[in-house]
């Protein structure tokens, strides 16, 4: 089993461009009108036409190594910016973006202490 978000953008070729080359997602597959890329444990899929941009309740979780470096170099790219790197109450380093369609990104850092990184489980 495995899971996947579709996304029906505006212009497919401007947001292939983005996925692809701006944040540097690797293809799994592509088909007619469609392209696939892998996202974690999980596949992004860009296919078809939107009318309207994505829905403010929609916000894309992208887990980064270093959230401060990934979130310069995306600027330096000329990648719209929502928030700037900071750490949030709930101990994750987030940073957001948008898409050329204005899908909201999280860019997440889980910090070294942080309990999704921790064993908590008692030995």
């Amino acid at each position: 089993m495995n899971s996947r978000m579709i996304l029906r953008p505006q212009d497919r070729q401007r947001s292939l461009e983005f996925y692809r080359d701006i944040l540097g997602l690797a293809i799994h597959r592509e088909f007619p009108g469609g392209t696939v890329f892998f996202l974690g444990q999980g596949f992004l899929e860009l296919s078809g036409e939107a009318e309207q941009g994505p829905s403010p309740d929609q916000v894309l979780w992208l887990q980064v190594r270093d959230v401060r470096a990934e979130f310069e170099q995306l600027r330096e790219r000329g990648v719209a910016v929502l928030a700037e790197p900071e750490r949030k109450p709930w101990g994750l380093d987030e940073a957001w973006i948008t898409d050329p369609d204005g899908m909201r990104i999280a860019l997440v850092e889980v910090p070294g202490d942080h309990p999704l990184r921790v064993d908590v489980r008692q030995h």
